[in-house]
């Protein structure tokens, strides 16, 4: 197995650059997902790591092996892909070798990585069966085998859930966290789910618009977020944030009759900002009047309230599925000045 550098990759296709000079470290067996809103390069930069896109600048190395100008069969990785491109005349067995036939690898040597594949990925009761026989996460394990047995450096795999149900999803982000626990490869994945990117990763790399807004390990980005994207992006239910603006040196929200004091040091009057805080980290003051409760959804063991505010802005609040909370009421909101996040409304960047 080995890790993967790029150093100041560049994509352009014709005279629109759609990756602006990526910079990155992919360690030995580190699981990296890269993650971003549709658009954004993550498949893009995926596709010039396995090949199959040029690399307009800069360079892509595996382990010490500079590819940047290598054919895809030359760079030693395999990738897993949307659509499960199985054939469907052949058996699950078939499928899982045949890239191996075509290379001329021995049948029992087949044979051999097959059965292993087969063993990891819980399939050995299914090798006969041909893909129409199949559900659709046992198709997606099917295409994970095919790229087992080919032993590669560095796995590929280009948003595989996306085709799979709810259920399904869940599942198979299990069986693949726990395929690189047990074989140990470098993995690079590509999502535009946040939720699949925090289950998953060692290190998410946050893109937006072909650049690297932030890379970290997940709680990393969930607890310190370099800016307000970052801070939106990781999370679910999304982070709340309301406009606001230093006035006397103190933070001023019309959302609020009296704005929470926080221990940061402000920027100067007149600067515009929006403070950040997650649903989860607030709480609902039965005995406020800031807020309409316009909606709670309650869905069991967690309940979300909707709340809106004079100015229009919307929160979203984490309460206890137990509430007794109902539409309709005026409620107020607290939360530990320590949880909150404030950013720059014009640059975005976050004021610490």
């Amino acid at each position: 197995m080995s890790g993967v550098t790029l150093s100041n990759v560049i994509k352009r296709y014709g005279d629109v650059q759609v990756i602006h000079g990526i910079d990155l470290e992919i360690e030995n067996g580190e699981f990296c997902v890269f993650v971003g809103p549709s658009g954004c390069g993550k498949s893009t930069l995926m596709r010039m790591v396995a090949g199959l896109e040029e690399t307009s600048g800069g360079q892509i190395h595996i382990g010490a092996r500079d590819v940047t100008r290598l054919d895809p069969s030359q760079r030693g990785v395999a990738m897993v892909f949307q659509t499960y491109a199985l054939y469907p005349h052949m058996t699950v067995a078939e499928n899982m070798g045949f890239g191996l036939k075509m290379n001329g690898t021995p049948k029992p040597e087949i044979a051999t990585k097959v059965a292993e594949a087969a063993r990891i990925l819980k399939l050995e009761p299914l090798l006969e069966r041909k893909p129409k026989a199949l559900s659709g996460g046992q198709r997606q394990r099917v295409a994970i085998g095919r790229t087992i047995v080919r032993g590669p450096e560095v796995f590929l795999f280009d948003e595989p859930l996306s085709n799979l149900d709810a259920e399904l999803r869940v599942d198979m982000r299990v069986e693949i966290a726990a395929l690189h626990k047990q074989i140990g490869a470098t993995m690079i994945y590509v999502t535009h789910d946040q939720v699949e990117a925090m289950t998953l990763a060692d290190k998410i790399v946050v893109l937006r618009a072909g650049r690297i807004e932030q890379v970290g390990a997940p709680l990393n980005l969930y607890r310190d977020p370099d800016n307000r994207f970052v801070a939106g992006f990781i999370g679910s239910p999304a982070m709340n944030f309301l406009q606001g603006e230093i006035r006397g040196g103190a933070l001023s929200l019309p959302a609020f009759k009296q704005p929470p004091a926080l221990d940061l040091q402000l920027p100067a009057d007149g600067t515009r900002v929006e403070l950040g805080i997650r649903p989860e980290h607030l709480r609902i003051d039965p005995e406020g009047h800031d807020f309409r409760l316009e909606l709670i959804e309650k869905l069991g063991g967690i309940s979300y309230a909707y709340l809106n505010a004079s100015t229009g802005e919307r929160l979203i609040v984490a309460t206890d599925g137990e509430s007794d909370l109902t539409d309709d009421m005026d409620v107020g909101i607290s939360f530990d000045p320590a949880r909150a996040y404030l950013f720059d409304t014009d640059t975005g960047l976050r004021l610490r």
